[in-house]
Order: C-alpha cells, then structure tokens, then sequence
C-alpha cells in the first residue's frame, strides 16, 4: 500500500492498518481475509483478481466476510483513491460492508 495514500487517510482520521502493521504480510491472501473478519476490518486491495476471486468463493459457499474494496493499481492517483474512499466510507459502515465487496471506480 502506498505510504502517502495511507498517511493520508489517517490525516483525515480514517481508521487504517496496513498488513504489516497488523503482522500478516507474508501471509496468503485468505489468511489476511480471515484475519479481518475476525478483527472486523474491510479489506482494500489492488490485488483486484484474487480478492474477487476469494469473495465469489466464499459466497458460493455460503460464507462471508468484512468486507472487501478493490482498485486497479496504477490507475488512480492518491487524490481520486482518497475521494473514493471518503465517499465510499461516508456512505457505507463496516455493519454493511459486512459480505460485500465494491469497487472503487463506483465510487470516484
């Protein structure tokens, strides 16, 4: 994750943990999915095609998760990844983020 998207989210009090400061970065994608439901965090990625792959998953399983919001890396700037996220997270609690993934491009 991008240090100046992240500092930027906590400037604007935006309750954010990368990875590594939650201790899961060398840990698989399910792990970390996993390890954020159990903690009650929605999970941002640029890791577009694993992540939809993990969420159809779980939801053919009948399982769930936190939630999941996903972004083509590269191609937004910190500016319009911010605007998404802000609106995005005005709009939406983590209550109903609970099973759904978004994608950010609906939101910028």
């Amino acid at each position: 994750m991008d240090e100046d998207f992240v500092k930027a989210l906590k400037v604007r009090n935006v309750d954010v943990l990368t990875v590594a400061d939650a201790g899961m970065f060398h840990r698989s994608d399910e792990e970390q999915l996993d390890w954020a439901k159990q903690n009650g965090r929605v999970i941002f990625s640029f890791n577009t095609r694993d992540f939809y792959r993990l969420h159809t998953t779980l939801v053919s399983k009948g399982l769930s998760h936190a939630g999941i919001i996903l972004a083509p890396q590269q191609r937004y700037g910190i500016g319009d990844l911010m605007r998404g996220v802000l609106r995005l997270i005005n709009t939406k609690s983590s209550a109903e983020m609970q099973g759904q993934l978004e994608f950010l491009s609906h939101w910028i």
